[in-house]
């Protein structure tokens, strides 16, 4: 860019791709205007603006002024143009000049790496401000914590609730199951509260796609004794709804009162079931229907994974077991899963009881088969998450949690951790 004019048509031209850029946003995104800075002093204002994230047009300037925009208290991006054109300055020199600062190692100027520069496409640069959103959504995230901050780590004596303090800034509020039998006492003394909690759930049960079942009448006795029934009549599958909904006011009330929209419960099947004579199940998918996060177990190993993926996606996520994988494919499977699998569209629903207790109010998704889905493998440490690509295959009926899916794997199947003396060593592979 020569001449002011330059400028000025490139700045308009950047306004107008970045107002196209946040039109696609299906996440919270706010641009604030274009900023030219030409000298230090510019850039130091850019810098220390209010923004949660600098988008770096690199056009030009010296490198001393790119150090100074990439503020290492925020986040950094830098675009560039190749075949877009005119061809920026730092298309040229992003690399030797501010990523290695002229030498052969990468410095941490602004935080930035080669995974921040972006070269034509605004595409490239809305999925990183994505991330960086679920990013911010997790940040400092408080989760009202039923029964107690809790995790499923043996192995690391339970530390899951400290490493998510300390790696997300996560803040607890713990209910101890005394007050949520005392919260649970007062709403269903509540008369007209159960009364408008009865008329929501029969409303739910008349909802297309939802059936209320099994019945031990329409089973044959080889069903029930596969566990794939129960024994309650329709009175008491519909009794355990009702309560469900309920219980789902009372987990409402509880996240209004610590100003949150996250809330986990953990001890599922054994605390929770006899003081509120149903289970949580159903609970928790009426809730993530509904945009909020709910979990059961309490499982800090896990739900931090949940609440950035939530954030990342902007849909409901599903809390599951996996199984062990084979032939290309992984059962996941939970007593609970969100019918709005792709944040808009009831999926169908049947409405049985909590599989290991056969008690209260369970669904059993149908998950959408040729659906795609991202998923999260946390590990006990918080060190290294497995992530990877699958695709609904089946709705199996097998005798594990109740709502369960088969999964194609769309990855590597088997891949082996090197050892620390082979990751020195070239990651390409010997033969093709």
């Amino acid at each position: 860019l020569i001449t002011e004019a330059h400028v000025a048509q490139e700045g308009a031209r950047i306004s107008k791709e970045l107002d196209a850029m946040a039109a696609k946003a299906d996440f919270p995104l706010d641009v604030m205007p274009l900023v030219v800075a030409r000298n230090n002093d510019e850039a130091r204002g850019v810098a220390a603006g209010e923004q949660d994230v600098t988008l770096i047009y690199g056009a030009g300037g010296g490198t001393g002024l790119i150090i100074t925009l990439a503020n290492p208290e925020k986040h950094n991006l830098m675009f560039v143009r190749h075949r877009t054109g005119p061809a920026y300055l730092w298309y040229e020199i992003v690399h030797p000049r501010f990523l290695r600062r002229e030498t052969d190692e990468f410095q941490h100027t602004g935080g930035m790496t080669i995974n921040d520069v972006v070269v034509d496409d605004h595409d490239e640069v809305l999925w990183r401000l994505r991330a960086l959103n679920g990013l911010r959504g997790i940040q400092g995230k408080r989760v009202v914590a039923i029964g107690g901050a809790l995790g499923w780590d043996r192995s690391h004596h339970s530390d899951a609730p400290n490493r998510a303090r300390e790696l997300w800034g996560m803040d607890f509020a713990e209910i101890s199951y005394e007050e949520m039998s005392e919260r649970i006492q007062r709403a269903t003394s509540n008369e007209a509260l159960v009364r408008r909690c009865i008329e929501q759930s029969r409303a739910y049960l008349e909802q297309p796609g939802v059936t209320l079942l099994p019945l031990q009448e329409q089973l044959t006795t080889e069903e029930l004794v596969a566990g794939k029934g129960s024994a309650q009549t329709l009175d008491e599958m519909r009794a355990f709804v009702d309560k469900a909904f309920v219980l789902t006011e009372v987990f409402r009330e509880l996240m209004a009162e610590h100003e949150t929209d996250a809330i986990t419960v953990g001890h599922c099947m054994g605390s929770i079931i006899p003081m509120s004579e149903t289970t949580a199940c159903l609970v928790l998918t009426l809730l993530n229907d509904e945009g909020y996060l709910a979990f059961c177990e309490s499982d800090f190993v896990v739900i931090p994974s949940g609440i950035l993926l939530h954030y990342i996606c902007g849909k409901p996520v599903f809390f599951c077991n996996p199984t062990y994988p084979h032939d290309g494919v992984v059962t996941v499977a939970h007593c609970s899963a969100p019918r709005k699998m792709d944040g808009e569209h009831h999926e169908d629903v049947l409405i049985r009881t909590h599989f290991e207790s056969d008690y209260g109010a369970a669904p059993k998704v149908e998950f959408r088969v040729g659906q795609e889905m991202t998923v999260l493998v946390p590990d006990f440490a918080s060190q290294r998450w497995v992530g990877f690509e699958g695709e609904v295959l089946e709705n199996p009926a097998h005798d594990i949690c109740t709502s369960q899916v088969d999964l194609r794997i769309k990855g590597c199947l088997l891949y082996t951790s090197p050892s620390p003396r082979d990751r020195t060593r070239s990651r390409m592979p010997s033969s093709a």
